[in-house]
């Protein structure tokens, strides 16, 4: 790494504001690179000789500059690093590749139902990253990072997850480190709702400032808190755990026996709801195969996702509080309406509640948009010089295919 303030270090700064430009612009010539840099045709020049040197970009193609010769286009190289983003829950695991262009590459998918009875996270994670590589016709030897989303709160102090009720054969303790070990790459593992989040600031028509909560009902119960742009996280991992929150005494249907928030919101009371009203005996399994709430059920279960709510408009006082999760999606537009009017009328707060701006796997949208940012914090890295450009492909294609 070049010494701070020396004409080599000057150089590599210079390098990585090209290549900046290069992954938020797309394809540019020389003078493209000098005039959005407001730096020197000479110097943009250095820029991209010096680039090129390192192997990061490529030309691309060439644009018209009037009467003289056509002018090379040079875009960053795609192939240099992906990464594989994944969603492993209750009803099995999600997985895709992840590159630097953002490319929409194929989803692999595998139901619980269909997985082996011997499972574990190294078993989970490694299926996944080998049939995601696979749907994408992409080589496993250019994987750098993988970032998985899990129904747990994970503690990055002691590397542990809150739960794995929902992880067959997965161990609670030293997650990261097992699956480094295992598959000799970079693996993040997040809680889901807080990557549901990350998709939601990446979709959602909210102002860089902006703060929002998103209340994400599904099997359980879960909150993240966007401000500004960061998800809350808490010096454990555990902001945003709400299902662990007694029921207040008062509340509508606080006397059905539920001790806590996931029992008064998850998946047996809605099913519960739904047989009191006569809907349907297995509510949250229609609702899982793509169902709408009924009007009857929407009436008694706003007034519940209303109670969830205050905790957070209280301590955080958002701007928007978001509904998502298959219980949110569900609900839809009646829901947020019945329960926008239950916080108006039962307490002080007034929040813009909507419904999640996300289509889709939420929780698969948020790690490929946090590995993408980390895949492009990795290649500006490598052109200032800071990281080593280790190839662990070798390793992590012997890993992988050594687990069973």
């Amino acid at each position: 790494m070049a010494v701070r303030g020396t004409p080599s270090w000057l150089g590599d700064q210079n390098a990585a504001t090209a290549l900046r430009l290069l992954l938020d612009h797309g394809p540019l010539s020389r003078n493209g690179v000098g005039e959005r840099s407001g730096l020197s045709r000479p110097t943009a020049t250095q820029m991209i000789a010096r680039l090129e040197d390192k192997g990061l970009i490529e030309v691309v193609g060439e644009e018209s500059i009037g009467r003289g010769p056509r002018a090379a286009l040079y875009g960053v190289r795609n192939d240099l690093a992906y990464g594989v983003a994944i969603n492993v829950d209750q009803e099995g695991v999600r997985s895709t590749v992840v590159d630097l262009a953002g490319t929409r590459h194929p989803v692999a998918h595998k139901a619980a139902a269909g997985m082996p009875a011997h499972r574990g996270a190294a078993r989970d994670v490694a299926r996944a990253v080998l049939d995601a590589c696979e749907a994408a016709d992409v080589d496993l030897t250019a994987i750098r990072h993988i970032r998985v989303g899990v129904p747990s709160s994970v503690d990055p102090r002691h590397d542990e997850l809150s739960s794995v009720a929902a992880l067959p054969g997965w161990s609670r303790k030293s997650i990261r480190r097992q699956l480094e070990g295992a598959l000799g790459c970079e693996v993040e593992v997040d809680n889901d709702v807080n990557l549901a989040a990350i998709a939601e600031r990446a979709t959602g028509p909210y102002s860089p400032a902006g703060t929002f909560a998103l209340l994400w009902v599904g099997y359980g119960i879960g909150l993240a808190v966007d401000v500004a742009g960061t998800v809350l996280r808490g010096a454990s991992g555990g902001a945003g755990e709400i299902g662990n929150l007694p029921v207040p005494h008062g509340v509508p249907g606080a006397d059905d026996g539920a001790r806590d928030l996931e029992g008064f919101l998850g998946a047996r009371a809605l099913d519960r709801i739904g047989r009191e009203t006569g809907w349907a005996e297995d509510g949250f399994a229609r609702v899982l195969a793509g169902e709408t709430l009924p009007e009857r059920v929407c009436e008694v279960y706003a007034p519940r996702l209303a109670q969830s709510v205050i905790p957070v408009l209280g301590v955080v006082d958002p701007e928007v509080v978001v509904l998502g999760g298959p219980v949110g999606r569900a609900g839809g537009e009646r829901l947020v309406e019945l329960t926008t009017r239950h916080l108006r009328e039962h307490t002080r707060w007034d929040p813009d509640v909507r419904l999640s701006a996300v289509a889709g796997d939420a929780v698969l949208d948020g790690a490929r948009t946090a590995l993408g940012i980390r895949l492009r914090e990795a290649l500006l890295a490598r052109a200032t010089g800071s990281l080593p450009a280790a190839d662990h492909a070798r390793v992590l294609a012997e890993r992988l295919r050594d687990i069973d």
